[in-house]
């Protein structure tokens, strides 16, 4: 039954996937950037319903920016959650943008790229990123740099918080979490780590019973005065405490 539900998932999921790239081809560019974002996230939601997974908000997403929402990192499937619950612009590593459909609808989201071993360009998505919030736009990162395993997050790199102290934006910590629907235990079925390929990652949780993914908003903060590192820190355990409810 599970592999049963999981192809007719997949066929959905795949469907719903094709009608995006339609969209971003057609559609976006007639579209205001406001538009194309609500698009996103009705895209977005509807992913996750065929997919098999509900979504749960707790606090207050962001209305407007400018504000970098900052979460911890657990599988491919935080960026649809994070979307579903409020459009966000993703800074993502620079070979997601060459990846087959994936990469065509992270573009066509408004995702931000970086190559990760240039120092040069880090300093360049550090003043991207610095322009978009003084935009008033509203951006998300992962600190951790990688996926974890859903039991004990990553340090957090600091240097991800640079654009917020310079533009004196606020930084918004997101607590993730995925559930069993039923039994309300952490499902570990969306992971993606270690040598865990992504087609295993799906395929899994295409098989899983119904997923609730768990998006926890916390209070908006400032650097205060406080150094990047020692912020970095207190954000790590805030979204700590966040995603454990």
């Amino acid at each position: 039954m599970r592999n049963l539900r999981a192809c007719w998932r997949l066929v959905r999921v795949l469907g719903h996937i094709l009608k995006g790239l339609v969209i971003v081809a057609v559609r976006f560019p007639a579209l205001s950037p406001d538009q194309q974002y609500a698009r996103v996230q009705a895209w977005s939601m509807e992913l996750l319903a065929r997919a098999g997974v509900s979504l749960r908000i707790i606090g207050t997403p962001p209305v407007t920016g400018p504000v970098m929402l900052v979460a911890n990192h657990l599988s491919w499937l935080d960026i649809p959650v994070m979307h579903a619950a409020r459009h966000c612009r993703f800074i993502s590593k620079s070979d997601v943008q060459a990846w087959p459909l994936i990469g065509t609808l992270a573009t066509a989201a408004g995702t931000l790229y970086i190559e990760r071993n240039s120092r040069r360009d880090a300093l360049r998505m550090v003043r991207s990123m610095h322009e978009a919030l003084q935009r008033g736009e509203v951006l998300a990162v992962f600190p951790e740099g990688t996926t974890g395993d859903g039991r004990a997050m990553l340090p957090f790199h600091a240097n991800l918080l640079q654009a917020a102290v310079t533009a004196d934006a606020f930084v918004q910590p997101v607590g993730l979490h995925f559930a069993d629907k039923v039994t309300g235990e952490t499902s570990f079925a969306p992971s993606y780590i270690g040598d865990e390929t992504l087609v295993g990652s799906i395929w899994r949780t295409l098989r899983a019973p119904a997923i609730e993914a768990v998006v926890h908003y916390g209070v908006p903060e400032q650097a205060q005065g406080r150094d990047r590192r020692a912020w970095t820190q207190h954000l790590h355990d805030t979204v700590d405490r966040l995603r454990r409810g």
